[in-house]
């Protein structure tokens, strides 16, 4: 019976030699597939799908061969492809099929320069707009011509700012907050001490909105032609317009379905259209991917997105997250490069943990003892976003890009009235007069409050001191600009807080100026943290990592629709500080302003 069990044990039985069997055939007929495919004509339109919040890098499961298929092109991944096109002469013109775009301003400004460069290069640039919103026909008017679906309808009503507040409905669970606020502009305390926005928040708040409602009406009324006042009509009387009275309004330039704009292109360039369209993903991965493919001078660009957190610690919500330690990893990789001869800091963070924001800056600046390092910030790089960013050289925004709130805040959860509504009974014992301070049972007393906004302060001016060493400031005149108070890129550069309004590409190209690189040359770009393909993973003996991202990817997929409570602003980092087992400081930005 012994020898029976021992054969049935182990890796290698039957069942588990089957499965590993039949993952590697599945893997290694996606990889067939894919090299197969890899293989471009000699002449085709590049047909790239834009849709999502796009996300600033790929998620991890968009890299296996199942599962991440589906997945939105990144940001990271948009310019490249775009970049890429702009010299291909295989790739006669690029088709944008646009749909469901939910992005922050500041991604539809850089892609829309982007876009501006690959006209300039000669490629014509077509918009297909299916149902298109706000944020689709934004993006939209930077193309050569748009193109709406014939059927379809046009939502264009407007921006809005959007904020939730959760301390009543907490309560009533028998959980509130106590915070530390440093300053009246940190307004991400109020979603869990307040049901309405404080002035300052309303303020604010209505400071970014502003912008992105003039910089939506002067893009549309720049690149369409249409008056300013005649747009905003249109927003204001119609908001719900077919493609035909769009047209009529010249808001479009044609309305055609899928199938007849296909018809187009293939009669056109004399192709049949199963053999005329190349997608965006096929597009990069035939191209080399996101990986440096040639041997000369590099720059590598790390980025720091998602919530900042420590080592180890637990995360704020399912979202992207970068820790220190991935940080330090991508530096050593960077400078232990002998072809990297630069650094870009690529920022898309609202911030997080206080103290991780400040020890990535210590390392930044370590670094750049050795390279030199620009700043480029994407949609937001706000608080601890913003702290790190102090690391660059030069520090580059997009004109939309959330920025500043350069303030702290400490919340410490009090459940004692769920334990009073659940009927559980705490006793406890101790030495040392502030040893249950910080437990979440209880609310603090007066004396225990003080050390707790004394701890807060000390952070807030620490930060304001790395701002001022960084800025060349003084701590009153960075004080002036902080308190917590969110700019936006523009605002920030009139009050010193940025150096250049920019993309990505601008910020490479300091770079290269800092390096003292061949300016005539296009230098790769060495993307950190590195994202393993599924192919290196697999190699690695790394399964479980696979089966993870896979089982993820559709859950996500399949449950992500059902919980729009839990994508509620301020809900990830409740669930937090819930966890937490003491409070929290975070140099973190609370303002939405989202253009539906």
């Amino acid at each position: 019976m012994a020898d029976t069990n021992k054969k049935k044990g182990g890796c290698f039985r039957t069942g588990c030699l089957t499965i590993v069997v039949g993952f590697l055939l599945l893997a290694g007929l996606g990889w067939l597939a894919h090299q197969w495919g890899s293989h471009l004509p000699k002449r085709f339109v590049l047909r790239v799908p834009v849709s999502g919040q796009i996300d600033e890098r790929a998620q991890d499961n968009s890299t296996f061969p199942f599962g991440g298929g589906n997945q939105p092109l990144s940001l990271e991944e948009l310019l490249t492809i775009l970049d890429r096109a702009r010299t291909d002469q295989r790739v006669d013109s690029v088709l944008l099929q646009i749909d469901g775009l939910n992005a922050p301003s500041a991604k539809i400004q850089e892609l829309s320069t982007s876009i501006a460069a690959l006209r300039k290069s000669g490629k014509k640039v077509t918009a297909f707009l299916i149902t298109p919103e706000d944020k689709d026909y934004q993006l939209a008017a930077a193309c050569d011509a748009i193109i709406a679906q014939k059927g379809s309808w046009m939502t264009l009503d407007g921006l809005k700012a959007e904020l939730f507040f959760l301390a009543d409905p907490l309560k009533k669970l028998g959980v509130t907050f106590q915070a530390a606020q440093w300053k009246k502009y940190k307004s991400a305390v109020e979603s869990f001490t307040r049901n309405a926005p404080s002035p300052e928040n309303l303020e604010e708040s209505n400071a970014l909105l502003d912008d992105a409602w003039a910089d939506y009406l002067d893009a549309v009324s720049r690149q369409r032609r249409i008056g300013k006042d005649a747009f905003r009509q249109v927003i204001d009387s119609l908001a719900v317009l077919t493609p035909e009275k769009a047209l009529g309004l010249r808001l479009i330039d044609r309305v055609a379905t899928d199938r007849e704009l296909e018809k187009e292109y293939a009669q056109r360039l004399d192709m049949p259209a199963d053999e005329l369209f190349v997608g965006g993903k096929a597009y990069l991965g035939a191209t080399g991917g996101m990986k440096p493919q040639g041997i000369g001078d590099r720059i590598a660009v790390i980025n720091i997105t998602g919530m900042i957190v420590s080592d180890g610690a637990a995360a704020m919500g399912d979202g992207e997250r970068t820790d220190v330690s991935t940080v330090k990893q991508s530096l050593e990789t960077a400078l232990d490069d002998s072809k990297v001869k630069a650094i870009v800091l690529r920022i898309d963070s609202p911030g997080g943990d206080a103290l991780a924001a400040s020890t990535m800056l210590e390392l930044l600046d370590e670094a750049k003892a050795k390279k030199p390092i620009v700043a480029s910030m994407s949609g937001v790089a706000a608080s601890g976003g913003y702290m790190v960013a102090l690391a660059g050289d030069k520090i580059f925004a997009e004109p939309m890009t959330v920025t500043g709130s350069i303030g702290v805040f400490s919340l410490k959860p009090d459940v004692s009235g769920l334990l009073e509504k659940t009927g559980i009974r705490r006793e406890v014992l101790t030495r040392g007069r502030f040893a249950d301070a910080e437990t979440p049972f209880k609310a603090f007393d007066d004396a225990s409050f003080r050390k707790f906004m004394e701890m807060t302060g000390v952070v807030y001016d620490d930060f304001i001191a790395k701002v001022a060493k960084g800025r060349k400031m003084t701590p009153a005149a960075v004080d002036a600009v902080a308190g917590g108070r969110v700019w936006s890129g523009k605002r920030a550069l009139e009050v010193g807080l940025v150096d250049r309004i920019g993309g990505l590409n601008d910020a490479v190209q300091e770079a290269q100026k800092l390096a003292k690189m061949d300016a005539k040359a296009r230098p790769e770009l060495l993307y950190l943290p590195v994202r393993k393909t599924w192919l290196e993973y697999l190699l690695a003996g790394d399964t479980s990592t696979i089966t993870s991202a896979l089982t993820a990817g559709a859950l996500k997929q399949s449950l992500g629709e059902l919980d729009p409570l839990t994508r509620l602003p301020g809900a990830n980092i409740a669930r937090f500080l819930l966890r937490a087992e003491e409070p929290q400081v975070l140099a973190l930005d609370p303002v939405m302003v989202e253009i539906k």
